[in-house]
């Protein structure tokens, strides 16, 4: 079987979809205790800058090393092709962050995974104008409508009902949404052209790279490297790189609509990891209800013709 064959398939666009978010989903939680074990103060943008850029350059750097021992070319980038991965990096990882860390310090995270979660919705209407076999229907309409209810269920909190809407807190926060949704047919449009890994392994290295100076020169630190948080930092690293690397090879042999509407997974596999491994409570009717919701929109929008 031939890869476009196999990664468009639908059940292992829904089985390597959902492992993604479910990686991501885990960086929810593993974040949080990042920042305990490194001493990054809540309001420390520039540290987390840092800390996330870390993350993405290492994990960059081992999807190269995994392109090499699988015996791909990474040596063969013209002028054209740097440009292209460097602007793919700086867009979709560094300024991306730099946007949503900023936002973060000036809304709650309840409102960030609300916002956050209209990047889906840019997504499909980008992609209702780019290509002409991902136009709009009712079923994504619907399907998105309804995974968006999910995860507004599973973040609901009193400060929900708060509509206060500024432009460094929730309005940065839907840009980088925007940004990163863009950002992703850009990728894809590259992807057509070059092997998925190496693309991946350079945009995140280009991306962490920069996110590292851009923390340190606005007074960004990482210390307390110990056993525990060099482990930590290292999953955070590897689940970087898998999920990244799988969802561009779907994005390559699928349709952007298709693919996308699974981020409405990431904050509901993000509130029940959080459960577990923070201590806080998993049986609530609100997780069941917007796994539900989630599930049924992803269930519309996949079936859709």
């Amino acid at each position: 079987m031939n890869p476009q064959s196999f990664f468009s398939d639908r059940r292992v666009v829904v089985l390597l979809a959902s492992f993604c978010c479910f990686l991501w989903g885990s960086a929810y939680p593993a974040i949080k205790n990042g920042y305990a074990m490194f001493g990054i103060a809540a309001n420390d943008v520039p540290s987390k800058m840092v800390f996330a850029g870390y993350r993405f350059a290492f994990a960059g750097l081992l999807l190269l090393i995994f392109a090499l021992a699988t015996r791909r070319n990474i040596f063969v980038m013209n002028a054209r092709n740097l440009f292209s991965t460097s602007v793919l990096g700086l867009t979709q990882t560094s300024l991306q962050y730099t946007f949503f860390y900023i936002g973060l310090a000036y809304t709650t995270g309840v409102k960030s995974s609300i916002m956050n979660a209209t990047g889906t919705f840019f997504s499909v209407l980008l992609a209702h104008f780019i290509y002409h076999n991902d136009r709009l229907t009712l079923n994504k309409v619907v399907g998105c409508l309804i995974g968006f209810a999910g995860v507004m269920v599973v973040n609901f909190r009193p400060d929900l009902l708060d509509f206060n809407f500024t432009l460094l807190g929730e309005g940065f926060v839907v840009i980088a949404a925007f940004i990163l949704s863009a950002a992703t047919i850009y990728g894809k449009k590259l992807s057509q052209t070059m092997d998925s890994v190496v693309l991946t392994g350079y945009q995140l290295s280009i991306g962490g790279v920069a996110l590292i100076v851009l923390g340190y020169a606005t007074g960004g630190t990482l210390t307390g490297f110990t056993l525990q948080s060099t482990a930590l930092m290292g999953y955070m690293v590897l689940l970087s790189s898998a999920a990244f690397s799988l969802w561009t090879v779907l994005l390559k042999y699928n349709r952007v609509g298709l693919v996308t509407v699974f981020n409405f997974l990431i904050p509901v596999f993000g509130a029940v990891l959080s459960a577990i491994f923070l201590g806080e409570s998993i049986l609530e009717w609100k997780n069941v209800a917007a796994l539900l919701l989630v599930c049924g929109g992803i269930w519309l929008v996949t079936r859709a013709r």
